[in-house]
């Protein structure tokens, strides 16, 4: 019984191994999720001084955003 399943999955099993269409793609995802996982941590960092820069303008409006 196991020699006919490795028989039935290894031709697949081999294929999917050696296919490299994908690759591209994969690599290009990666690519972009590490670009939008250093872009949160940016902004989170920069939040504070954004707010305050924000308000500053406010406050020199006469509070109009209010």
């Amino acid at each position: 019984m196991l020699d006919y399943m490795k028989a039935l999955l290894y031709p697949f099993i081999e294929r999917f191994v050696k296919d490299e269409e994908g690759q591209g793609l994969v690599e290009y995802a990666l690519i972009i999720a590490l670009i939008a996982i250093v872009l949160v941590g940016a902004l989170q960092l920069v939040e504070g001084g954004i707010d305050g820069v924000f308000t500053k303008i406010s406050t020199a409006l006469g509070g109009a955003g209010e």
